[in-house]
């Protein structure tokens, strides 16, 4: 489904280039699940934002369904786009529309009636244990039914592949495994996902591949049995050391 060919990313400040992405090249199959896992600044959140191009790359191509997304025109690249959600840090929610309207939105922007959109809302909100808080705003919720919100909303124009950035990574430690377990429920499902996570126990407890990144490569590639039992690369190594010994 989609495949990532010599994929760079160069960033130019008045002093320096900073290269976030070196020559990238990943498969990713329908049905796969991929954790992506690294130290902060090696580039993961660059990756997955240049699949859907929200980052637009400076070279290399982005392949989905023998599409080349670069080259793709501007209304065939939006239409192409519906087909990825996107799960950010940060919820990105709508705070001045409550819960099934932040979910309804996009559904709205594709001209989906109303009722037609207010109805899979409340389905999606039923699948992520949300069905009581249609009524509420973003105020609030707490970290984690923010989160969940945004997975519902991400799944609200039936993608086939969800991009997860960090989805924890700004929730309090409580909240974590609420929003883990729906990402889990989903993987069963499945959705191709790909997942840049420091949750080293969902990348390898849920995954069914793992790549770990460091200085914009992609340093190890494999299963989650690979990577975290018998890592090659002494980057890996010394990465997962930590997690190991815990």
């Amino acid at each position: 489904m989609i495949e990532l060919k010599n994929l760079s990313k160069v960033y130019k400040t008045s002093e320096k280039e900073i290269v976030a992405l070196d020559g990238i090249n990943l498969t990713i199959q329908d049905g796969e699940i991929f954790g992506i896992i690294g130290l902060s600044g090696a580039g993961k959140s660059t990756l997955v934002r240049c699949i859907n191009l929200l980052e637009r790359p400076t070279g290399g191509e982005v392949i989905i369904d023998g599409k080349s997304l670069t080259e793709l025109p501007r209304r065939e690249l939006l239409k192409l786009r519906q087909q990825i959600g996107m799960i950010f840090q940060g919820f990105n929610l709508l705070e001045q529309r409550n819960v099934i309207k932040n979910i309804c939105f996009p559904l709205e922007l594709a001209g989906v009636k109303k009722e037609d959109a207010q109805a899979r809302a409340l389905e999606l909100l039923k699948l992520v244990g949300l069905e009581d808080r249609a009524s509420s705003y973003p105020s609030q919720l707490s970290g984690g039914q923010k989160q969940r919100v945004a997975i519902a909303r991400a799944l609200a124009m039936e993608p086939e592949v969800l991009l997860f950035d960090e989805p924890t990574s700004a929730l309090d430690p409580q909240m974590v495994g609420e929003v883990l377990e729906v990402m889990r429920n989903l993987a069963n499902e499945g959705l191709t996902m790909i997942v840049v996570t420091h949750e080293m126990a969902f990348a390898r407890d849920v995954s069914t591949n793992v790549v770990f990144m460091a200085d914009g490569l992609i340093c190890e590639e494999g299963s989650p049995k690979d990577i975290f039992e018998n890592p090659q690369n002494p980057k890996t190594q010394e990465f997962l050391s930590r997690f190991l010994e815990k």
